[in-house]
């Protein structure tokens, strides 16, 4: 590792003290960039899709310049800003789905036919609480409305009833 080291320090013995100071505070600023980036990819997925490519500067490869470096950085800067906005508003609309649940299950007949799923809530799994009339048409015009709580995910197979 240090025979690389000092290979990047002499293939750097052409520029100035300044320049190199600059390559290297922005190689930081770029890693700090990717990981945090990687951090929220790895935080929204499966719950939001965010984008986290940043094109080339060139299709070939090459050492990046102090200007690429910095568009580079800018880049990766606005998707780490993009990623964070997306991820709070995820939030945002998930907990407003926790409350609109938690008041479902204390006044179901204020809340007809509401569907809300363990996706809305941010939960893993399958499944969906549901507003829906107790003994159908009858409760309906009862008033009598409950909140049905699904079993789950679907089975995988065929169930064993139908086979006979």
């Amino acid at each position: 590792m240090s025979a690389l080291l000092q290979a990047n320090e002499r293939s750097d013995l052409g520029s100035g003290a300044g320049e190199r100071a600059a390559r290297a505070e922005l190689r930081r600023q770029v890693g700090r960039l990717e990981r945090e980036l990687a951090g929220l990819l790895g935080e929204a997925f499966g719950r939001v899709a965010i984008e986290h490519r940043v094109g080339a500067p060139t299709g070939a490869p090459r050492v990046l310049g102090l200007g690429d470096l910095e568009r580079l950085r800018d880049e990766l800067a606005v998707r780490v800003g993009e990623a964070r906005s997306t991820l709070a508003e995820q939030a945002d609309r998930e907990a407003a789905n926790r409350e609109l649940l938690r008041q479902m299950l204390a006044a179901p007949a204020e809340h007809k036919w509401v569907q809300v799923s363990r996706d809305d809530i941010g939960a893993p799994g399958c499944g969906h609480w549901h507003s829906r009339p107790r003994l159908g048409p009858i409760g309906m015009l009862m008033g009598w409305w409950r909140v049905k709580v699904s079993s789950g995910c679907p089975l995988p197979g065929r169930l064993a009833a139908v086979e006979r």
